[in-house]
């Protein structure tokens, strides 16, 4: 199937309602943009997409994806270059993973020409909606929902394709404060931790509102099996600096999910010269490094999180304070590096930044 701008029709919206957003006061997820895209797969194939004013959508109770979860998403982001052009960060990296999730979870591909064609169109058109602030960009959601009308517990048959977008602040305004989790599991090798299923978030509902009544603003999660080795944080891979090494948990298990973020930061540190490795970390090891004193920094990545400092982490009685993150080397050149990628202050060596 060939897709190009020509051929999504677009309606227009009347009246954009931007003039309610304060630029001064942009919060994550609260506010959506003048228009969507949408486009239908019925008959093992996709219609011709469209972009419309945003708008509720209406389904029947029936419809596959509220009973079964046939459901899954990504999150890409859009930047304001010096010029005020919008641009997009690794858009063909969160496509490719998302047709990763739908084959995974029973769900046809979506087109390039749908997904990121459509994608640049609707940034364009609303691209008076991407901010201009520090710390602030045009959040980006693409989503696939299984919607036949049948009860009954069978892969679907026709599906919607959804992108919405969202002026988007900073997704935490402060170092976060970590729990480290052994007695629920988000992951076990063969399952979807590796997707960005629906039901990954669902399940994670009650345990992080269990230790957010603690005082924690996120979970560690460990593995299925030992509840010993660490894997994610909420919405975000994890990184440790213990001594001159940065440590991540390799995503070869199917229970991470693979971090266009994370892959960015792997790439940057690699190119700097700093020591990387991808494998295997035991909160044990964890635990030992920072009574050791060699536990230096910690940090979350993520579309959302951007890059997330850790300010302490807590397992079982054992807290775990980190230094002072205003003298982190790492962490801090990192998300100074990524941000001058993203907003088009640094040259683009990677082509990682599609220009609207």
């Amino acid at each position: 199937m060939s897709v190009s701008s020509l051929d999504i029709n677009i309606k227009k919206i009347e009246h954009s309602r931007i003039g309610e957003i304060d630029p001064a006061n942009i919060q994550f997820g609260k506010n959506y943009s003048d228009h969507m895209l949408v486009a239908y797969y019925e008959n093992g194939a996709w219609g011709k997409p469209e972009i419309t004013p945003f708008h509720n959508l209406t389904f029947s109770p029936a419809t596959t994806f509220l009973h079964y979860g046939q459901a899954i998403f990504e999150g890409v982001k859009a930047y304001k270059d010096p010029q005020g052009n919008p641009i997009i960060f690794r858009p063909y990296d969160n496509w490719k993973r998302m047709n990763r999730s739908a084959e995974r979870m029973a769900m046809p591909d979506v087109p390039k020409e749908i997904f990121i064609d459509g994608m640049r169109e609707l940034v364009n058109l609303d691209r008076d909606w991407v901010p201009t602030g520090n710390d602030t960009s045009l959040y980006i959601r693409p989503f696939m929902l299984a919607v036949d009308e049948f009860i009954g517990v069978r892969p679907a048959e026709k599906f919607m394709f959804i992108i919405i977008t969202s002026p988007a602040g900073p997704y935490y305004n402060k170092p976060v404060s970590i729990y480290v989790q052994d007695k629920y599991v988000r992951a076990f090798p063969g399952g979807i931790g590796f997707t960005k299923a629906a039901g990954n978030y669902g399940m994670s509902m009650y345990p992080s509102m269990q230790i957010k009544k603690m005082g924690y603003d996120q979970i560690l999660w460990t593995d299925g099996f030992e509840h010993k080795y660490v894997q994610e944080i909420g919405t975000m891979n994890v990184f440790f600096v213990i001594g001159d090494t940065v440590i991540t948990p390799d995503v070869t298990q199917d229970t991470i999910l693979e971090g266009v973020t994370r892959e960015s930061v792997l790439t940057l540190l690699r190119e700097k010269g700093v020591k990387v490795e991808e494998r295997p970390l035991s909160i044990d090891e964890i635990e030992e490094a920072f009574h050791a004193g060699k536990l230096k920094e910690a940090f979350g990545t993520g579309t959302a999180a951007s890059i997330a400092p850790i300010r302490e982490l807590t397992f079982h009685e054992d807290k775990m304070e980190l230094p002072d993150i205003e003298h982190w080397e790492i962490t801090n050149w990192l998300k100074q590096e990524l941000a001058d990628i993203r907003y088009g202050r640094k040259k683009d060596t990677h082509n990682w930044v599609v220009t609207v």
